[in-house]
C-alpha cells in the first residue's frame, strides 16, 4: 500500500480506495486478502465498476456519478460485516471512494446517547 494509505494497514478490517472514476487506487493487506479469487493486489488500477454485477453495479456508478455514500451489511462465511462505502473530497471536489468493510462481532452492545 503506497505512503498516503499506509495508515489503513493497520486497523484491522479492509479498506479499498477509488478514484473518482472508480480506479482503485489501493487495497489494505486485509482487502487485499478479501478480494483474493479476484485478484487480491492486482486489483489496484482496475476500475472497481468491472469488479461488481448487477445490480451493484449500476448503483456503484450512481455513486461515482453524484459522490454520494452507501451503507449496508452482509454475512459471508459465517461472518457479519458493515460495509461502508463514502465519498471523499480534495479541495472541495469529489475525489473517490473508500469502503471500509468492518467485521461485526456476534454480541455488539449499544448505547443511546440522546
Amino acid at each position: 500500500m503506497d505512503e498516503p494509505y499506509r495508515c489503513f494497514e493497520s486497523v484491522g478490517f479492509a479498506v479499498t480506495v477509488t478514484d473518482e472514476r472508480g480506479v482503485i487506487l489501493a487495497l489494505n493487506t486485509a482487502a487485499e486478502k478479501v478480494f483474493a479469487a479476484d485478484g487480491g493486489a492486482a486489483l489496484v488500477g482496475r476500475n472497481v465498476l468491472d469488479c461488481h454485477p448487477e445490480p451493484a453495479r449500476t448503483r456503484l456508478a450512481g455513486m461515482l456519478a453524484a459522490g454520494r455514500a452507501n451503507h449496508y451489511t452482509i454475512s459471508r462465511g459465517g461472518q457479519r460485516k458493515i460495509i461502508h462505502q463514502l465519498p471523499y473530497f480534495a479541495n472541495g471536489a469529489f475525489a473517490g471512494l473508500v469502503e471500509l468493510s468492518i467485521p461485526i462481532p456476534d454480541q455488539l452492545p449499544h448505547f443511546d446517547r440522546g
